[in-house]
């Protein structure tokens, strides 16, 4: 299983259809667990914002058990694939599974992205600039609080002293370091749980396995994208509803948990079906299998 394979572009359409047919299995019990996760976020930033000297350590425990329980969605993924019914307790089966280190380690690569990031940052923009954009920043946002627009005219006075080409050009390796990340963790996370892989050598295989199969890769982000445009618009017209009846703070609870809701059991779905195709991993039962293989 350790054979990486080559698909075509049309592939990566394959991905994503996998994870909607698995969501159209279970719904209800693998959209309960994304909403659980999106609760439990929600009441991590609640607790921050009441008290914001616990704020930077709930939000560094949100980030470490990020992993841990897009494992446990990996896993009742494949219990549905499977026939078998998803539970609130699979979003703990990494840690039952003493996978936990291993899952943990896929954010190494974000922290290192971080570092490079915030060092070229420094290097390229500069500490005196960086107090600049902050000022240029505070200065807008004054404007847009008081209802007034800012005109052309005084956004050009307000940046025409910052290095828009360097800054420009950090955004950009912002992205190729952004896309690096993704290509590194995409399919790690089955490997450690399902493959039995250490987080260093999945990360390796997730990233050789993108590489081989750009094409594919590209195509399914692009339909993901759309995806996620489609969704949002959709948790969006109910979110007016419920601000309509229930109030602004009730329709922000309610959309965080729907969004959470559909998007990431979508997104364990569409990773276990690349999981599968990419590596040859199990097969699921034929119900499920007849909706995603080619």
């Amino acid at each position: 299983m350790d054979t990486i394979r080559r698909l075509p572009a049309s592939d990566g359409a394959e991905w994503l259809l996998g994870g909607f047919a698995l969501l159209r299995r279970a719904p209800l019990a693998l959209g309960a667990l994304g909403a659980l996760w999106g609760l439990l976020a929600s009441l991590v930033v609640t607790v921050g914002l009441a008290v914001p000297a616990l704020a930077t350590v709930l939000q560094l425990l949100v980030a470490l058990a990020g992993p841990v329980l897009f494992a446990g969605l990996l896993w009742a993924v494949r219990e549905v694939a499977h026939g078998r019914p998803a539970q609130p307790a699979h979003l703990l089966q990494g840690v039952r599974e003493g996978r936990v280190s291993q899952l943990l380690a896929t954010l190494l690569p974000q922290v290192a992205a971080g570092l490079v990031l915030g060092v070229l940052l420094l290097l390229l923009v500069g500490s005196q600039q960086l107090e600049k954009l902050a000022e240029v920043s505070q200065q807008l946002n004054a404007l847009a609080q008081s209802g007034q627009q800012a005109t052309p005219e005084q956004v050009q006075a307000l940046v025409a002293e910052l290095p828009a080409g360097r800054i420009l050009l950090w955004l950009l390796l912002g992205v190729v370091a952004a896309v690096a990340v993704a290509l590194t963790v995409f399919v790690s996370v089955p490997r450690i749980l399902f493959d039995r892989r250490d987080g260093l050598q999945a990360m390796g295989d997730s990233l050789r396995a993108c590489m081989h199969n750009l094409p594919a890769l590209a195509v399914f982000l692009l339909l993901a994208v759309v995806a996620m445009f489609a969704i949002y618009f959709a948790v969006l017209l109910v979110t007016v509803v419920v601000q309509l009846l229930a109030g602004a703070l009730v329709a922000m609870w309610v959309a965080q948990l729907l969004m959470m809701a559909v998007l990431m059991p979508l997104l364990a779905g569409a990773v276990y079906t690349a999981w599968i195709r990419l590596f040859g991993g199990e097969a699921p039962d034929t119900a499920v299998a007849g909706r995603f293989e080619a």
